[in-house]
């Protein structure tokens, strides 16, 4: 059994509760807000707190907050504990306690009102010491088969990555939105295309999958579509339109 001590009340944190309670291996001794209110919805099923002086000892400490933040309230945190927090962005050695660091990244984009399953989010951890880097393992495992060790300067790579892949491929969709809004067409119907976007590259890598009028180098239809958009769509068409061609 694994005792934990989860600090934040956004959305990775609200997500990481439920999956510890729901795990038999996992002792989710506490959990610590500012805003106790935002974690009020767990206080029958587990320890709050507003008060870094009142946490609970525990094995593993596990910081979900805003990233401006994990220098300082790492530093408020009890000594020689296993402390770790959760950004893609932020390297190990911010975290500003006494003793031992690590990361618990989940890999994920998680909104409070959108469930998710664990056992198919990846887990990225990092530790500074060997015994440490088990203990994640174990902690991680419990939760999802999908563990891997990566390095604070993998991660910030893996980060601008997933930025790529979640953050700007789902401000395509608005501006998908946008344009069927604009003409009257439902967005609906782009779905399935989505899905199979989406489903696609698990088989056939991106540049393979890659199809359309800028890779078939389709300048009327190019043209046609550009005809159609304002000049902040018409800037990112172009500019997308020519990063594919050039491959």
């Amino acid at each position: 059994m694994i005792s934990v001590v989860l600090l934040g009340g956004g959305n990775v944190a609200h997500h990481l509760t439920q999956a510890f309670l729901a795990c038999k291996g996992v002792d989710l001794k506490q959990l610590y807000a500012r805003n106790a209110n935002s974690i009020a919805q767990f206080q029958n099923d587990v320890s709050i707190t507003d008060d870094l002086n009142l946490l609970a000892d525990a094995d593993v400490y596990i910081i979900a907050i805003s990233d401006d933040a994990i220098s300082s309230i790492s530093s408020q945190l009890p000594e020689n504990k296993l402390v770790t927090h959760t950004s893609g962005s932020v390297a190990m050695n911010s975290l500003n306690n006494t003793g031992r660091k690590g990361i618990f990244y989940p890999l994920q984009s998680f909104s409070k009102t959108k469930p998710v399953n664990f056992s198919e989010i990846p887990i990225c951890i990092e530790a500074e010491q060997d015994e440490d880097l088990k203990i994640l393992e174990q902690l991680a495992q419990l939760i999802s088969p999908k563990v891997y060790q990566i390095s604070s300067d993998q991660r910030s790579k893996l980060h601008v990555a997933a930025v790529f892949v979640n953050n700007f491929t789902n401000h395509m969709y608005k501006i998908g939105n946008d344009i069927c809004k604009q003409y009257d067409v439902p967005f609906e119907v782009l779905l399935p295309l989505i899905q199979e976007t989406a489903s696609k590259i698990e088989h056939v890598a991106p540049n393979e999958a890659q199809t359309g009028p800028a890779k078939r180098k389709d300048q009327e239809t190019i043209q046609r579509h550009l005809n159609l958009l304002d000049a902040k769509q018409k800037e990112i068409y172009q500019l997308i339109t020519k990063s594919i061609q050039n491959g």
